[in-house]
């Protein structure tokens, strides 16, 4: 289904800094579309994103793909901190964790699928640079949300997702370590692109990200705490994702 330009359209955006490498997927955390899309256009809101994507599957478009929308807020992925300079957002209607965390309709991944695929396209992005909101900004975020269907995305393409196989020696640690084992985990998440510095130190900012990290490849358990399982998978994601 093709974008439906928003009449009149967000105007919170300004000028990118730099070339689209990136896509970041996020969830409104609204109870309707109508509202998400009437706060994307508030210009005293000053945040937006690029596309919105209802549950049947209809697509709007708020802000044009060489603008830079507003919609990850203070981010890092890949070692870049203004990340919506080099992304295009693309909010997806779900009530989030504040209504319930609905599933996601089929209509509505079908029109995601097309969307990502479309933008990566146009710009070239890699399936390793399609991220969540909690991914770019794991300290604050943690949309698009564990029923978010990544196997799905990836699939089609449109994501990364660890196929199960022989495992790396493990590194598992947990909070408060300090450890070659915790710095060799934090090595492979920042490889992986997450903003984190291979300090030794199983701090906060390690525990977030773990989460974050969980919270998209291994939601049956979100705990921060880098059991073998955990471990394993970050070898095997940070396996597919390309050097930098």
């Amino acid at each position: 289904m093709p974008a439906s330009p928003v009449d009149p359209p967000s105007p919170n955006h300004d000028a990118r800094k730099g070339a689209v490498s990136l896509i970041v997927l996020h969830y409104t955390g609204m109870q309707t579309g109508a509202a998400a899309l009437a706060r994307m256009r508030d210009p005293e809101a000053k945040v937006s994103a690029h596309y919105m994507v209802e549950e049947d599957g209809r697509v709007f478009a708020l802000v044009p793909e060489d603008r830079r929308a507003w919609h990850a807020g203070v981010s890092e992925w890949g070692g870049e901190t203004d990340v919506n300079s080099i992304s295009v957002g693309i909010e997806i209607v779900n009530g989030g964790h504040d209504f319930g965390l609905p599933d996601y309709p089929a209509p509505q991944i079908e029109a995601v699928i097309a969307l990502t695929r479309a933008v990566m396209a146009r710009h070239g992005v890699p399936a390793h640079r399609v991220a969540g909101h909690s991914d770019v900004a794991p300290l604050r975020k943690i949309d698009p949300g564990e029923k978010f269907p990544w196997p799905r995305l990836a699939a089609a393409g449109c994501a990364i997702w660890p196929r199960p196989g022989p495992d790396a020696p493990q590194r598992a640690a947990k909070p408060g370590e300090r450890s070659e084992k915790v710095r060799a985990l934090q090595a492979d998440l920042a490889a992986i692109g997450y903003g984190l510095a291979a300090d030794h130190v199983y701090g906060a900012v390690t525990e977030a990200v773990i989460r974050a990290f969980q919270r998209r490849f291994r939601p049956a358990r979100i705990d921060g705490v880098a059991d073998p399982e955990t471990a394993a998978l970050i070898a095997r994601v940070r396996a597919l994702t390309p050097p930098s």
